[in-house]
């Protein structure tokens, strides 16, 4: 892949034994505090959880709907963004706990745990930026980078961008059947339609629990249990939605094509994600709201080291990037989301520059 022109060969091939022995550092130096913190984290959320559904039975008091929706959201955006979406990268892998393992969690979404893992550890994080590989870039739907080809629908993306955000986990719960691609032959459509179907049955689910089961069980309370379940998880979707963006398509994002991907070593496999990633600058809480995704660089870099450590590797990362000249992208949430958001609206018109830019 091309790289930047102050970087020789010797340099990117010590940016990669250099990340490469850091990971090697963090892997050796996992243990009980690591497996403390997750333990934690999955005790809160699920008393978080039943506090905001035991809160949302008597919902009919005011104080108690606000309070229970406020507690349903953020467990909800808890086991989404820290615990969901980290387990099932594997980072927790080496505990060897059979209910907190890659291949036994099922998580709080519309997307099956099988496919999701597919879609995104194995598809995104293998292929990071790159256009026709790397079906994130814009879901399909949205251009994020002028090297997409412009359409006609895409005068129309602020618009399309603001009804995904409230509908995330659906979005991408169809999104990862890759129905497009059944359209244009490039997959069966019988494998496709198993997918769909696999889809449908883990939605059911979904529906039937937040918005029968509960507030059935809430009696008098139904109707506000209903709305409080509603809420708590479009304030999940709208917060994932934007921390997810504003990891990948702020302005400085890179793009890269299929070319450059030939005879990629692994320093430069570390340069792309260096390079097509971006941060989220904020406290230790913050961070933990974000899944430690506002760690994006760090994120993409080790995707399956525990995400408890990124905020330890992010100096040393950032140092690294001082050290050879590359751009370290990050900023604040707001800072960042009004970039992405920016770009969005700037390549709704044909050939305007944004995002990979």
């Amino acid at each position: 892949m091309p790289v930047p022109e102050h970087l020789t060969d010797v340099d990117i091939k010590e940016i990669g034994r250099e990340l490469d022995q850091l990971r090697d550092e963090i892997t050796a130096s996992l243990g009980e505090g690591d497996a403390r913190y997750i333990r934690r984290v999955i005790a809160v959320q699920r008393g978080l959880e039943a506090g905001g559904r035991t809160l949302l039975m008597v919902s009919v008091l005011p104080p108690a709907w606000l309070a229970g929706t406020a507690a349903l959201a953020v467990a909800k955006i808890l086991e989404n963004m820290e615990i969901g979406h980290n387990v099932l990268h594997g980072q927790w892998d080496w505990m060897r706990d059979p209910d907190i393992h890659s291949t036994t969690w099922e998580w709080d979404h519309a997307s099956p745990a099988d496919m999701w893992k597919h879609s995104h550890n194995f598809v995104h994080h293998t292929y990071t930026n790159v256009l026709g590989k790397d079906r994130d870039i814009g879901y399909s739907a949205m251009r994020v980078s002028p090297a997409q080809p412009w359409h006609p629908i895409h005068l129309a993306q602020p618009i399309y961008n603001a009804a995904l955000a409230l509908a995330f986990e659906w979005g991408i719960a169809i999104y990862d059947v890759e129905l497009e691609r059944a359209w244009r032959g490039e997959k069966r459509w019988s494998e496709a339609m198993t997918q769909l179907r696999g889809v449908l049955r883990k939605a059911s689910r979904q529906v039937i629990k937040d918005y029968v089961a509960f507030p059935l069980l809430a009696g008098p309370s139904f109707v506000p249990a209903l709305f409080g379940n509603l809420l708590a998880n479009v304030a999940r979707n709208v917060w994932s939605h934007t921390i997810i963006f504003c990891g990948h398509f702020p302005e400085g994002s890179e793009v890269f094509t299929e070319e450059q991907l030939d005879g990629e070593t692994r320093g430069q496999w570390y340069l792309r994600q260096l390079l097509g990633s971006s941060n989220i600058d904020g406290g230790p809480l913050f961070h933990i709201m974000t899944g430690n995704l506002s760690h994006q660089i760090e994120h993409h870099l080790f995707p399956d080291l525990p995400s408890n450590r990124y905020a330890e590797i992010a100096p040393k990362v950032r140092d690294l990037c001082e050290r050879f000249g590359l751009r370290y992208n990050t900023g604040s949430l707001a800072h960042q989301s009004a970039s992405v958001w920016k770009t969005i609206f700037r390549l709704a018109l044909p050939n305007q520059k944004g995002a990979g830019a």
